[in-house]
């Protein structure tokens, strides 16, 4: 596959190769620093690093074409400081969202940002060999021409699944999947490194990593310490949660948490396709499916509070298509619940906050794609 350099003498760099604990740490500040850049003595005293260890790292980063110079900065005493950025085209990876109907594929460089995009349609039941043909030729068709080195696909798509090991479990709706191992069939088909995990968490891992920087939510008043701790819902043609605690996607032993949508909170409800009745995700659907959004948005409202008082988070985001139809309804059904459920309870600094999730409808795809990026700047390892 021509779009894909493999090694070091074709791509420039080796950027899997990077992933030592200090470089990581000068990367994320680079990467946060943003086209302004940050000095190398800034960089020793926010990391704790020696001077002479950043500028080994520094200049190693510079000769792989990881880091250029941003210009010079005054400084209180001595010359000028020479302040360095991080080149973002220097590495790319591939997002793959395979939602139950469509499939979303991003191109995103080292920060993250989205720089091309395709979005079609999908039948997830369609078998196999069938979906990993038809998002291969998805990723193909998105990178030809394109000239970039490529660290591999992140592929997002609903739960339950064993994310250690890239193999799908019973999916919700298509029992067919269980047992099948979607990463090494996507990275026999494509020859990159391939990492697979549920939609929510690649969500949650974007936000997470991104979200500090682009804000949250339309208003942008969120300080930066609720994204250590947060619940990424979301609602689209399935429901489920993504986890953030202590500032790292929390997947569980198994890596089965998250599975939000199937807690059972009405004993004789309707059938759901996980075999049980009365699931949060069954009743959502159905009263999205009525036009009573109201109605589904307390419906996810009572989940929600459920999970804060489990987990005592900090913040609720909201994803998915269904709603990002119905915004407004579902931020204030949901905030309703939790805002009654504080009362209640008597807590004293109010309801936890409920805010959209950045990223619109790519979202979870941008998500995928920082499942091979994350790691390079310390970020999102289990």
């Amino acid at each position: 596959m021509a779009y894909v350099n493999r090694t070091n003498a074709e791509s420039g760099v080796n950027l899997l190769a990077l992933r030592s604990h200090n470089a990581a740490l000068v990367l994320d500040l680079l990467r946060t620093a943003g086209e302004g850049g940050i000095s190398r003595l800034e960089l020793a005293e926010r990391t704790g690093l020696t001077p002479q260890a950043v500028s080994k790292i520094t200049a190693r980063l510079r000769a792989d074409g990881l880091v250029a110079e941003a210009g010079r900065r005054a400084s209180t005493g001595g010359k000028p400081r020479t302040v360095l950025r991080l080149v973002p085209e220097a590495g790319h990876a591939v997002g793959l969202h395979l939602d139950r109907d469509e499939v979303t594929v991003v191109l995103c460089d080292l920060t993250g940002a989205v720089v091309a995009e395709r979005r079609v349609p999908l039948d997830l039941g369609a078998g196999a060999e069938a979906v990993v043909e038809s998002a291969a030729g998805e990723v193909e068709a998105l990178l030809a021409g394109a000239g970039v080195s490529v660290l591999g696909v992140g592929v997002a798509l609903p739960g339950p699944l064993d994310h250690a090991r890239g193999v799908l479990h019973r999916v919700t709706g298509f029992p067919e999947w269980d047992g099948f191992p979607l990463r090494d069939a996507l990275a026999g088909r494509l020859g990159v490194p391939v990492v697979v995990d549920k939609d929510t968490n690649a969500a949650a891992l974007g936000i997470a990593v991104v979200g500090r920087e682009s804000g949250i939510g339309k208003t942008g008043d969120v300080s930066p310490s609720p994204l250590e701790s947060f619940a990424y819902l979301h609602l689209g043609t399935g429901l489920g949660a993504g986890l953030v605690i202590g500032g790292g996607v929390h997947r569980g032993a198994r890596t089965g948490a998250g599975e939000f949508g199937h807690q059972v909170i009405q004993l004789d409800g309707p059938p759901c396709g996980c075999g049980n009745r009365g699931c949060i995700e069954a009743l959502c659907l159905a009263a999205v499916d009525r036009g009573a959004v109201g109605e589904a948005a307390r419906v996810l409202g009572v989940g929600a509070a459920n999970l804060v008082g489990l987990l005592d988070i900090d913040l609720v985001l909201l994803g998915g298509r269904t709603v990002a139809a119905h915004e407004e309804a579902f931020v204030r059904g949901v905030g309703a619940v939790l805002e009654e459920r504080a009362r209640l309870e008597g807590v004293d600094d109010g309801a936890i906050p409920v805010r959209v999730a950045p990223g619109g409808a790519r979202g979870v795809a941008e998500g995928a794609a920082l499942l091979l990026l994350a790691p390079l700047f310390g970020r999102g390892e289990d």
